[in-house]
């Protein structure tokens, strides 16, 4: 382990957290956009992150199932209930934002940080197996990042907030990303053991995310067929390039 290569770490950390930010872009174009293109947008993220999780899952259970399952049923536990205690807020105040619209944009870029602590753990971890795959973990965290900071911007912008401040808010959700990235790294590359339990860590939280949030929240603005589509479409294709590339 080098210096070189713990900085690459944070870095890949870093672009995936700035790639949230992308999100908003569409706002600064013209803001004749609608919830419309938050199912499609989460249906392809929860596609990706899926197809994610499944490459973390198979360098797991190659090295140890049961800490890889143990791995899981933490990242299980951990987003579950942090989601739960983020939406447990009345009376908030965010930017310009008041009271139920507040507490609406709090649960999502509340929900959005807690989810990328377990995807800057996967970050980290995923580059302990080898650079080739930590790399396409990290694109494929970096990609659905996007439309991750779209459904902030969705919420953020129609209610008086700025694109310049949207954008900022997306990054500010995926900061944790680069933030544990490094620590993850160094962790599973000093004791290889937990390895199979960070992995599982990250595949759980993610899993957890896509079926209680991205999904539900696609169904209400598209059409199971739509979603269903978008969603296995970009989870083969995810799939399919993890493949490729570590094989």
């Amino acid at each position: 382990m080098s210096f070189g290569q713990t900085a690459f770490v944070f870095v890949a950390g870093l672009i995936t957290a700035l790639a949230t930010g992308l999100g908003a872009l569409p706002f600064a174009i013209g803001r004749k956009f609608t919830n419309a293109w938050l199912g499609p947008a989460n249906a392809l993220a929860g596609g990706v992150m899926l197809g994610a999780s499944a490459g973390l899952l198979i360098e797991g259970v190659d090295r140890n199932a049961w800490r890889t399952a143990l791995g899981v049923a933490l990242g299980v536990i951990f987003i579950a209930a942090a989601a739960k205690l983020l939406g447990g807020h009345d009376d908030l105040e965010l930017g310009s934002l008041r009271g139920a619209d507040a507490q609406r944009a709090l649960l999502i870029v509340g929900v959005m940080t807690v989810h990328s602590g377990a995807e800057g753990i996967g970050v980290g971890a995923s580059f302990g197996p080898s650079q080739a795959f930590g790399i396409i973990i990290a694109l494929a965290i970096a990609v659905q990042n996007i439309p991750e900071g779209l459904a902030i911007s969705l919420v953020l912008v129609p209610r008086g907030t700025s694109v310049r401040s949207a954008a900022w808010w997306s990054i500010f959700s995926s900061l944790p990303q680069p933030i544990l990235a490094v620590p993850a790294y160094l962790f599973v590359a000093t004791f290889a053991g937990v390895l199979p339990v960070a992995l599982g860590f990250a595949a759980g939280a993610m899993v957890w995310m896509v079926m209680d949030e991205l999904i539900p929240d696609a169904l209400e603005h598209s059409s199971r067929r739509t979603v269903a589509g978008v969603c296995t479409g970009s989870f083969g294709a995810m799939l399919a390039l993890q493949l490729v590339v570590t094989g």
